[in-house]
């Protein structure tokens, strides 16, 4: 190729006549113009499944690549970026392939990562749980493998209007103080969530959830817990989808396996839904309660969800006791079901202080109070 026609080229050095080669080409008329550069492509990402409970798998997928964005399907189709948005590790109890691709803007998308897993877990079949051991000898963080702090000034002032201020496991600003919120007991094997007012007017509790840790679909799960009674608490047992960064809330779907305020009479906790269409008070709900005196909430109970594909069902105590029923057909008229969108859910267990629903502390509430748990158990459907 001729360049010699552009007057800068007559003058140039050589090592900055190769330099500027486009350009000196450029300045004729042969229309001439630099290949686009190729796109680098991203590393697969990799699978990795750690044993469960009774051959039940936990598969995380990771990319190394950073910022990258990992798409996943569970039924051996060629992932792509309509496909579901992986976040959160999740419990796998029946034989499927997982594939998976990373991708970033500016680069190609990766190979397939993919993993088989054979296993078969038999139906009611624990397949996960926490029963808040503690070996230490003394008060000890939630297990972080599985719970993370949800640490909110002003817990949900701007949604529930609830008091409290949720603390993490070490934090000490104030109002939190060097009484943990949360703490797995030295002896007793329970989960303590504890509302503290460590002045007047402000109260401090602990809200933890296994958001980016585990999650699970179509699974039966269950609590048992002792919960405080008294003007303002606000305890909680509830899944939220693994979605909800993506979609937002209520669209991700919310599970209330259990949520109960005050001391009312008879005594009762509450079962609901919250999805598009059908969110806040006019989330499809039920309410547990028999004649007074028969169910107290601050007794042990369990509390249990059976969630199955068009299904959603609460109990009280056993699977057998089921007393609210749920399915897209039992929806109010513009609701949209989220629930088997094949994402997973992950868990919350929480205690609010205050709160439109249940209002605020009064002089007949007391301080400090506990919601405890024995144990969080995920079983096969």
């Amino acid at each position: 190729m001729k360049i010699d026609h552009h007057p800068m080229c007559r003058i140039l050095p050589a090592l900055a006549t190769l330099l500027f080669l486009s350009a000196c080409a450029g300045g004729g008329s042969s229309g001439n113009t630099a290949a686009p550069a190729v796109q680098q492509a991203i590393p697969e990402p990799v699978i990795t499944l750690t044993a469960a409970q009774n051959g039940a798998v936990i598969v995380a997928i990771n990319s190394a690549t950073q910022a990258s964005t990992v798409y996943y399907t569970t039924d051996a189709s060629t992932p792509t970026q309509n496909s579901m948005l992986y976040s959160t590790p999740f419990l796998v109890s029946t034989a499927q392939t997982v594939n998976a691709i990373a991708t970033t803007p500016g680069m190609t998308s990766s190979a397939i990562a993919s993993t088989s897993i054979s296993t078969t877990v038999p139906s009611g079949t624990l397949i996960w749980s926490d029963e808040f051991a503690n070996s230490t000898g003394l008060n000890a963080s939630p297990d972080s493998r599985y719970w993370e702090f949800d640490s909110m000034a002003g817990g949900f002032k701007t949604v529930n209007n609830e008091l409290e201020v949720y603390c993490g496991w070490a934090s000490s600003v104030s109002p939190c103080t060097a009484n943990p919120n949360a703490y797995v007991g030295a002896t007793d094997g329970f989960l303590h969530i504890v509302a503290q007012q460590p002045g007047a007017g402000i109260y401090t509790s602990a809200r933890i959830n296994t958001a980016g840790r585990l999650s699970m679909t179509y699974a039966r799960v269950e609590a048992m817990m002792k919960l405080p009674e008294g003007q303002g608490f606000w305890p909680a047992f509830w899944l939220l989808g693994n979605n909800i960064g993506q979609a937002g809330w209520p669209a991700c779907g919310e599970m209330d396996v259990m949520e109960h305020i005050n001391a009312p009479v008879p005594d009762w906790i509450a079962g609901t839904l919250h999805m598009t269409g059908a969110s806040g008070a006019a989330g499809p709900t039920s309410h547990y309660s028999t004649v007074t005196g028969s169910f107290l909430a601050s007794d042990w109970h369990v509390y249990g969800m059976i969630w199955k594909k068009g299904l959603v069902q609460y109990y009280v105590d056993t699977p057998s006791n089921v007393y609210a029923t749920f399915t897209p057909g039992s929806l109010p008229a513009g609701a949209v079901w989220p629930f088997d969108s094949a994402q997973g859910r992950f868990l919350i267990l929480n205690l609010a202080v205050g709160g439109s629903w249940p209002g605020a502390p009064d002089s007949s509430t007391v301080f400090p109070a506990e919601m405890l748990v024995d144990y969080v158990r995920v079983y096969t459907n």
